[in-house]
């Protein structure tokens, strides 16, 4: 006899309950004895809340990404124009129009003429921060403005690429705690498949092997054979 294993996804596991809710609402009141009414009724209402769980956690997934790729062009757009606005500024001290111990205002090595590293989120926000106060600090100090791309410019994509970040991570929580309720239902469900799935296999407990396995497959039981196993055929239970 083949081996019985539980579903281990989603859609084995709609498709276990709804194979077997189906088989037993065709057969009249006395076969639903095959399974006891109290489970069926438990299987009936944990489908319906189990696929509104599912859909939920599909829409909240699809608005995840959808707003990922909007925030990746605002991530994209905010390192651009911080990189750039260091080059310039950089180049101004090279040419000798700002002095060099000025970046100190931006919490930038007088002597080291490179962009920082702004490949992570942290260092755009670190960053983002430190040469927005240092333009305004250096300006206020008889300074003239860095243009193209102007502080202004700068702190505009800033500021959207911290709001969106804010989003995104909400966009993300909300994920995770869809996949987390989904996760606990998933455990319920496999209780009650299992609880339908033993009910059934007692019932025919009695039959020879094809029958029973036939039966038991028609109410959306799982079987498998191990490896060198031979398949069960009819001519098994003429023996």
């Amino acid at each position: 006899m083949p081996y019985r294993r539980l579903p281990n996804t989603d859609q084995a596991r709609l498709r276990a309950l709804r194979t077997a809710l189906q088989f037993t609402d065709k057969q009249n009141f006395a076969s639903q004895t095959i399974v006891s009414f109290k489970t069926l009724i438990d299987a009936k209402n944990f489908l319906v809340l189990f696929e509104k769980q599912l859909n939920q956690y599909q829409q909240t997934l699809d608005n995840q990404v959808s707003a990922n790729k909007r925030y990746q062009q605002i991530v994209h757009n905010a390192r651009l124009y911080i990189s750039h606005f260091i080059q310039v500024f950089n180049l101004a001290v090279i040419r000798g129009d700002v002095k060099k111990e000025h970046k100190l205002f931006y919490q930038l090595d007088p002597n080291v003429h490179i962009v920082p590293d702004l490949t992570t989120e942290a260092a755009l926000i670190q960053w983002g921060k430190a040469v927005i106060e240092g333009e305004n600090e250096r300006v206020r100090n008889g300074g003239l403005p860095i243009y193209n791309p102007t502080i202004a410019k700068v702190k505009v994509h800033y500021e959207v690429f911290k709001e969106y970040k804010s989003t995104q991570k909400l966009y993300q929580n909300t994920t995770q705690k869809s996949w987390e309720e989904l996760n606990n239902l998933r455990v319920k469900g496999d209780a009650i498949i299992l609880d339908l799935w033993n009910q059934v296999e007692h019932k025919f407990k009695d039959e020879k092997p094809f029958a029973r396995l036939t039966k038991c497959q028609q109410l959306g039981l799982i079987y498998y054979y191990r490896k060198g196993e031979n398949e069960l055929t009819i001519g098994d239970d003429l023996k």
